[in-house]
């Protein structure tokens, strides 16, 4: 199940930035970055309901960070359109060395200066691990690989992690990194979708996370 919607450009290319599920760490507010959580049965529910509302843009390509909460999410859109999946580590959420694990709360008490620093968008690396620059470099050679490959008209989804959708937003976009921090954040199975067109990329809208009811 592919293909596109009328008032689709046919010159250009679409790509969905899916968050995945939520996990046991996303409930009780803990820092993931590549510790391979995954999602509870809540999440699983809304993966799949939004994957029934994804379908509507008659996805060609999805492409997956291969942790197993981006993989389990985007397999319930796979299961529904019949495409497959291509994994790629390159999508994975930042690392960010000392601060996994730990609440938020932990970390504003335990690296207060450095936590100041990252959300007033300077540049840090957080726990010392990966720059945000760092992640929209590596996330981006995969994305814009995956949309050279697409048709005119194409659809690519990107099942990936919040810190890296607002990572790949800011850069795609051409903004300064020290902006990127303002770029609202997605809710779990929430998407952003973004348009290129002649090398130019634009910002298409947001949708919340769909809860199955």
């Amino acid at each position: 199940m592919s293909g596109h919607r009328a008032g689709d450009a046919v010159d250009g290319r679409r790509v969905v930035l899916w968050r995945h599920g939520e996990t046991a760490w996303n409930a009780q507010d803990r820092f993931q970055g590549t510790t391979d959580v995954e999602l509870t049965a809540g999440g699983l529910a809304q993966a799949r309901a939004s994957a029934r509302t994804l379908a509507s843009y008659g996805p060609d390509t999805i492409i997956a960070s291969d942790l197993k909460r981006a993989a389990a999410t985007a397999a319930e859109l796979a299961a529904f359109l019949g495409v497959p999946v291509t994994h790629d580590e390159g999508l994975r959420e930042a690392y960010a060395g000392q601060w996994q694990g730990l609440t938020f709360h932990e970390i504003r008490e335990n690296f207060s200066e450095e936590y100041a620093k990252w959300r007033r968008g300077e540049s840090v690396r957080r726990g010392g691990g990966e720059l945000d620059t760092e992640v929209a470099a590596r996330a981006g050679r995969v994305v814009r690989r995956h949309v050279e490959e697409l048709c005119d008209g194409g659809t690519l989804v990107v099942v990936t992690h919040g810190g890296t959708i607002r990572a790949l937003t800011g850069s795609l976009l051409g903004l300064d990194p020290s902006w990127w921090m303002s770029l609202h954040g997605l809710g779990n199975c929430g998407w952003r979708v973004l348009n290129v067109s002649g090398g130019r990329w634009r910002l298409d809208g947001s949708e919340p996370a769909i809860l199955e009811s």
